[in-house]
């Protein structure tokens, strides 16, 4: 007579998305999950090598903490160079920042190398093929992918001045959304 068999947990696609989303997050245990509680945790620092906008951040590579350390709420923006959704919106981050540089701080970094949407000369070639003058740059550090969550492209965090993440905006940003976002930032900031 044969003992019966265990019935096998069945785990299939959302399983496995499940857990790979556990992954991410246990990766991004041994420090400050930012989005996880907006308002709550510091951003996580991480390395920025620019493309571009190296005189309104102060060099050519910075810490993300210098960034905040300027007194600003700061707009991270995290990009791909062959990211469609982020290709679309980073005109309107142009305009933004433009329009709110004395206010905010604007930075995109790309990490289309983590994600495997383009590499580090896509990413560039997108700035230039824009005509983007914000600073924008990329990290080398692939634990930023897990510490800010990013689980779809583009994301944008929301900086206080102080550090603390205040909102965490996954998918396209429509010029109106930013501002209104911004805006929300801006009036929990201290003048």
């Amino acid at each position: 007579m044969r003992a019966p068999m265990k019935k096998a947990w069945p785990i299939g696609r959302l399983g496995l998305i499940a857990l790979a989303i556990l992954a991410l997050a246990g990766c991004a245990a041994s420090s400050p999950a930012p989005a996880a509680k907006p308002g709550v945790h510091l951003a996580q620092d991480f390395q920025i090598t620019l493309y571009g906008g190296q005189a309104a951040l102060g060099g050519e590579k910075v810490l993300l903490s210098s960034v905040v350390s300027q007194g600003k709420p700061v707009v991270l923006n995290f990009y791909a160079g062959l990211c469609p959704p982020c290709r679309a919106e980073m005109p309107d981050i142009q305009t933004f920042s433009s329009q709110y540089h004395d206010r905010v701080t604007v930075v995109s970094v790309d990490i289309g190398p983590f994600v495997g949407l383009g590499s580090s000369a896509d990413g560039k070639a997108l700035v230039k093929e824009l005509g983007l003058t914000y600073p924008t740059g990329t990290t080398y550090d692939g634990k930023a992918v897990a510490a800010y969550q990013i689980l779809g492209m583009p994301t944008t965090v929301f900086l206080t001045p102080d550090g603390k993440v205040f909102k965490k905006w996954t998918g396209l940003l429509t010029r109106t959304k930013l501002v209104e976002l911004a805006n929300d930032l801006l009036a929990s900031s201290p003048a």
